[in-house]
């Protein structure tokens, strides 16, 4: 019963998180930072002019009901400035209708991806296809600042991209069905020493 409360605590601090980067996402743009600060300016909606430089990164994943994509992170480049910039994705066989050049605007998200591990295998340059956003990787590869803008908004679109903003979907909170499994374990421990003290008692009597 105290894992079960236990559990139901840290839903109610999962969902306030939540409920702060939420918040953030939305909150109105400001103009791109000079400097960064992952700590304090994850998730900080900005704002930016620039120019596509023309290469990109392709980022395999995968949607619900779409199936396999890549996402697109391209540099931008701001004056003296290389900014990465998640554009979005597109499908595989649309890959061939990619262009990217000329001036955009963009709004978006400051994100530092924290998706490698132990088993993330090491991109595949020769097809330029990597496996997750490697923002340190990914910066010294453009020659880039070390930070992902994550687009909410590209004027001009380029063609055959989705974009795909920030959201809290993919964060995990599975708190509540942890504090259930707890409860759960502890009604049937309840019943199971119930029975067995009842049984015990029944063979005493006869």
């Amino acid at each position: 019963m105290s894992l079960g409360k236990w559990q139901l605590d840290r839903l109610a601090w999962k969902q306030q998180i939540l409920r702060n980067i939420e918040t953030r996402i939305t909150d109105p743009e400001i103009p791109l930072p000079t400097t960064f600060d992952p700590a304090v300016d994850k998730y900080q909606s900005v704002s930016m002019r620039g120019t596509l430089r023309g290469d990109f990164i392709r980022v395999l994943g995968s949607l619900k009901l779409v199936g396999a994509v890549n996402k697109i992170i391209a540099p931008v480049v701001i004056d003296q400035r290389v900014i990465m910039v998640d554009l979005g994705y597109l499908k595989e066989e649309d890959l061939e209708r990619l262009a990217l050049s000329g001036d955009v605007a963009i709004t978006g998200n400051l994100h530092w991806p924290d998706e490698t591990d132990s088993y993330t295998p090491p991109p595949d340059l020769g097809r330029n296809l990597w496996f997750v956003r490697d923002t340190a990787a990914m910066a010294q590869h453009f020659g880039a600042e070390n930070v992902i803008v994550v687009a909410k908004s590209i004027d001009p679109l380029p063609a055959a991209i989705t974009i795909m903003p920030l959201d809290t979907t993919g964060i995990p909170n599975d708190h509540l069905n942890y504090a259930i499994t707890w409860f759960s374990l502890a009604v049937v421990w309840i019943a199971m020493s119930a029975l067995f003290i009842w049984r015990t008692r029944r063979k005493k009597v006869t």
